[in-house]
């Protein structure tokens, strides 16, 4: 049981498994103190401990099995995994849109190194093909690569990069743009690819997958077929996420880049539209609008790209007791924009007053912006926000936090004039600030109430 038999067990671990003979890649029957456990012994990433032993079960899905708990192991089978996804050429049919999938990284379609425990994507159209046969049926397909990054790592640097291929794919007259991205900052990319990418003759959607494609629960390949249906077939020419809809695989959701907001670690329809509706359902056959304004589709390629951002832009979230060298501090390090993020209505305390006038006399440029999610900046109702606005802090309507962050970001990459800049951001270009919430824009459903628990029961089978 030496070498790649027992590739990444160590220790504890990798004894058991000499101990009764088994091997990795070997269907075994553990016998344990907590039950009997049938599977594939898999092989463990390179920094991972040495008391459990991983094993794919009959559902699809990955267990440990602490090693002080077993009291027998049986090997009934061998047979080495492959878990490459099978590359297939992708075929071209004459009347099918023709959609280009820019990468920056993710799981959207992808596979498990088992060796590192990475997840690797799967980005060629015949990868894709493989692994997602049914986009044959929805598109002709191309692929680019731009940067392959955790989403976490996403920046200006690569905003920019984004939309300036995406103005190069329209001058070449694609049909529709989907960007495969990681979920935990899509909409940060979804609001500046809105404000760098304006007056979009085609649609541009950003899709990601909450679970990776060797789980059985995976979003990634639904998410990747509404993604290309609405890129390639559907009739918004905006810049939009699409992610699950419900929790269940029925329909997806499209939603505004400057309206939306990752609300749910885990969950796949973990994607909300905030303070508004989404823009449209999709499904396999087709997208149905929510809306009934947005913008629509067109065939020619005038696209204005604007891929300006200055990184001396910061978000400040306000709490109780927070004291005047967090301000101070970010206007001797040279930043030029804050977006306060105040309780209530828009407000922080007094004790730092002293150095949001410092900030002003040095030039910062400050936006109010809400810890609620939902509602308005309304600075003139308290003295506390009057005496803020005096200050120089601008409430900044119902903008979302992160959208109020990229927006001051994109603004000052153009002009460090402050009446430009606050024109700039006080201008909605595609709602990131709205007259007023429709009455349907704030949903937030408590369980163990009588009339929720009631409305579940009919919708949650």
């Amino acid at each position: 049981m030496e070498g790649k038999d027992l590739q990444g067990y160590k220790g504890k671990a990798r004894e058991i498994l000499q101990k009764y003979n088994v091997r990795v890649w070997g269907e075994v029957v553990i016998q344990s103190t907590r039950g009997e456990f049938k599977g594939r012994v898999l092989p463990r990433a390179e920094n991972t401990d040495d008391i459990h032993i991983v094993l794919k079960v009959n559902t699809g899905y990955n267990i440990g099995i602490d090693i002080n708990t077993i009291t027998d192991i049986k090997e009934i089978g061998y047979n080495v995994a492959n878990y490459a996804i099978p590359e297939k050429q992708f075929p071209c049919t004459e009347g099918l849109p023709h959609v280009k999938l820019l990468g920056t990284g993710g799981t959207i379609a992808s596979r498990l190194d088992y060796r590192t425990g990475a997840v690797i994507p799967a980005f060629s159209p015949g990868e894709l093909y493989g692994a997602v046969p049914e986009l044959a049926d929805i598109c002709n397909l191309d692929t680019e690569k731009i940067f392959a990054v955790f989403s976490e790592n996403m920046g200006p640097e690569q905003y920019i990069k984004l939309a300036e291929a995406i103005g190069n794919e329209i001058e070449k007259g694609i049909d529709g743009i989907v960007i495969g991205h990681g979920t935990d900052t899509l909409h940060h990319t979804g609001a500046a690819l809105t404000f760098m990418c304006q007056n979009l003759p085609v649609p541009v959607v950003l899709v990601g997958s909450q679970r990776s494609s060797d789980r059985p629960s995976s979003d990634a390949a639904l998410n990747l077929m509404h993604a290309m249906t609405a890129a390639g077939r559907g009739n918004i020419a905006e810049v939009m996420i699409c992610m699950f809809g419900p929790t269940s695989d029925e329909y997806g959701l499209l939603h505004k880049g400057t309206r939306v907001r990752k609300m749910h670690s885990s969950y796949r329809s973990t994607f909300r539209t905030i303070g508004d509706t989404p823009l449209a359902m999709v499904t396999r056959k087709g997208v149905e609008p929510i809306k009934k304004i947005f913008n629509t589709r067109r065939n020619d390629k005038n696209v204005i790209i604007k891929p300006y951002f200055s990184d001396k832009v910061t978000m400040v979230y306000y709490y109780t007791g927070m004291k005047p060298d967090v301000i101070d501090g970010l206007v001797a390090a040279g930043y030029k924009g804050i977006i306060f993020v105040g309780t209530g209505l828009g407000h922080v305390n007094k004790l730092i007053y002293p150095a949001i006038r410092r900030a002003q006399e040095a030039g910062v440029h400050m936006y109010m912006t809400l810890q609620t999610i939902w509602g308005y900046v309304q600075m003139y109702v308290y003295d506390t926000g009057r005496d803020m606005m005096a200050m120089g802090i601008i409430p900044a309507g119902n903008m979302l936090p992160e959208v109020a962050y990229i927006k001051l970001g994109w603004a000052l990459g153009q002009t460090d004039d402050h009446e430009e800049v606050k024109r700039l951001m006080l201008t909605p270009i595609n709602d990131e600030i709205t007259e007023r919430e429709p009455y349907n824009g704030y949903l937030v459903y408590q369980g163990g109430v009588p009339e929720v628990e009631e409305f579940i029961k009919k919708v949650h089978k």
